[in-house]
């Protein structure tokens, strides 16, 4: 009679074998493109700039320190979830996602949704964003707007805050970890 070995389920490894959807989400400067490419890097999934999907109209007002309004931003998100839908083993999108009515328009896209939110002061995301180079499409002057338009998330179903005055790495391993844990729910409320 032979013994064979039965082996013990990874969880990084039963994690890469389920598709997840993430946003990393926040204010201008809050670090969440930075965030999420190295999270994406460690999940083995692709990464979405959500900046990349405005429409040309959208730059123009952001370029010239007009802020979007609701309005503005319906036809993006939907270009963003339609974007995270393309891809089935799940993908890190970087998106704002101000208000509980943006996060909701994408969960409509992809239930499961998870949101890790950076939070971070005024004063850091206005230093951080006047420290980018001229050539990025967010002025340093909407930085208010963004906080003014930002409803927290903290409550909502399959949200993370983190405290985006952390490093970047530190900010994606503690969000791998969240999202490994045994403790994280399966389903959205």
């Amino acid at each position: 009679m032979s013994v064979t070995a039965t082996s013990v389920p990874n969880p990084a490894s039963a994690f890469q074998s389920e598709a997840r959807w993430i946003v990393v989400m926040g204010v201008a400067g809050c670090g969440k493109s930075t965030v999420g490419k190295l999270l994406a890097d460690d999940l083995g999934l692709a990464f979405i700039e959500g900046d990349q999907f405005h429409p040309p109209e959208n730059l123009r007002k952001m370029s010239a320190g007009i802020a979007l309004d609701d309005a503005d931003r319906q036809g993006w998100l939907d270009r963003l979830g339609a974007e995270l839908q393309s891809h089935p083993r799940g993908a890190v999108l970087s998106c704002s996602a101000l208000k509980r009515a943006y996060r909701d328009r994408l969960r409509q896209a992809v239930p499961e949704l998870r949101f890790i939110h950076l939070s971070v002061a005024s004063d850091l995301a206005n230093a951080r964003v006047h420290a980018r180079s001229a050539e990025h499409l967010f002025p340093p002057s909407l930085v208010a707007s963004q906080f003014a338009a930002l409803e927290d998330p903290r409550g909502e179903a399959l949200v993370l805050p983190l405290d985006g005055a952390l490093p970047p790495s530190e900010l994606s391993e503690q969000a791998n970890a969240w999202l490994l844990s045994a403790h994280l729910p399966t389903h959205a409320h």
